[in-house]
């Protein structure tokens, strides 16, 4: 008889750019403990985020031997906040769990999130109990952002939590609800709230290949983190202004007082000169805070779609399958009621 408890359906969603090396140990790890879970049923949605090696191909060739695994293939590399987007709104389980493909994060753990799920959970969070595998100053620096961001954002980000969770329904059309094209999806996921819990683990090594994120490209993600759920860096030139003038209220009347105790006194071309390139680089600091936000209002007025996909891979058979095994569901419940 059929168990009416499998109609759970569990989504993976993983982007994948140029993971052709941890393409194959990937999946070899993943499967058999995706398996493994109880009352429940999978898909893993891949999306290819423009991969310029053989991602693609592997992925396709996988998808062709294992009708659970569905492939989307993006137009060209949107990043890896518009890829995990994608695989989110393709994703048709009961609950979702977005997960990099350089196993990093351990799919060991995916069948406790499940548990935490089935008891009732809406959200829960794998957060980082040591990052040991990462270099000193990518530690330090990691501190230190979740410091400025929790300090200037009322959104405060739960400390080393990444990507890897997993999210109700509930949770996921909510987030498909959210319009920015400029993605900050750790500040998202914890914009839209719910009941979480938290389950710490260790981070492993790289599995194969290289990180994908330099230096630059993590400071402007950091960037993106601060600009997109706090103004509090456009607000704090309002204070920086009233201090300076402040100042310059209290200086320009110690002068004007000096001049008449003591008579004009030459001013030194020295002091002009560095008062000047001190408040000129002040403003043109102003201006590029300004020009954050401003960059950012440009690209959400366009208007233009996060991703574009070109091609999917087993989404008919997949959707068609899942469809006639939950109208068998539904007319055994209706049998019995």
């Amino acid at each position: 008889m059929l168990d009416t408890k499998r109609n759970q359906l569990l989504s993976l969603v993983v982007p994948f750019y140029n993971e052709g090396e941890a393409l194959e140990s990937f999946f070899a790890r993943v499967v058999p403990i995706l398996e493994s879970i109880e009352f429940t049923q999978f898909e893993i949605v891949c999306v290819n985020d423009g991969s310029k090696d053989d991602t693609l191909q592997k992925l396709i060739a996988v998808s062709r031997m294992d009708e659970r695994v569905r492939v989307i293939d993006l137009t060209r590399n949107f990043g890896k906040e518009a890829a995990l987007t994608a695989g989110i709104d393709e994703a048709l389980g009961d609950a979702v769990i977005p997960i990099d493909a350089d196993l990093q994060d351990p799919p060991e753990l995916i069948p406790t999130l499940v548990a935490h799920w089935q008891k009732g959970a809406e959200v829960v969070l794998a957060q980082r109990a040591s990052r040991a595998c990462d270099t000193f100053l990518k530690r330090v620096t990691a501190a230190a952002y979740y410091r400025v961001h929790n300090t200037l954002s009322d959104l405060k980000l739960p400390e080393n939590v990444g990507d890897f969770r997993l999210m109700d329904r509930a949770v996921v059309n909510a987030l498909k609800q959210l319009p920015e094209r400029h993605r900050f999806m750790k500040g998202l996921f914890a914009w839209v709230g719910f009941n979480t819990v938290i389950v710490p683990y260790e981070r492993e090594a790289r599995s194969a290949g290289q990180s994908k994120f330099s230096g630059w490209r993590l400071w402007n993600f950091a960037l993106e983190g601060i600009t997109s759920f706090s103004t509090w860096p456009l607000r704090s030139w309002t204070y920086i202004g009233l201090a300076i003038a402040s100042l310059a209220f209290v200086y320009g009347s110690y002068i004007i007082a000096r001049t008449m105790v003591l008579g004009v006194d030459v001013p030194g071309y020295a002091s002009l000169l560095s008062l000047l390139l001190f408040f000129g680089g002040l403003q043109l600091i102003g201006l590029g805070v300004v020009g954050e936000y401003i960059g950012r209002i440009y690209d959400e007025a366009k208007g233009r779609p996060i991703y574009l996909v070109k091609r999917r891979y087993q989404e008919r058979r997949l959707r068609n399958r899942l469809t006639g095994e939950r109208r068998v569901i539904q007319m055994m419940r209706g049998q019995r009621g």
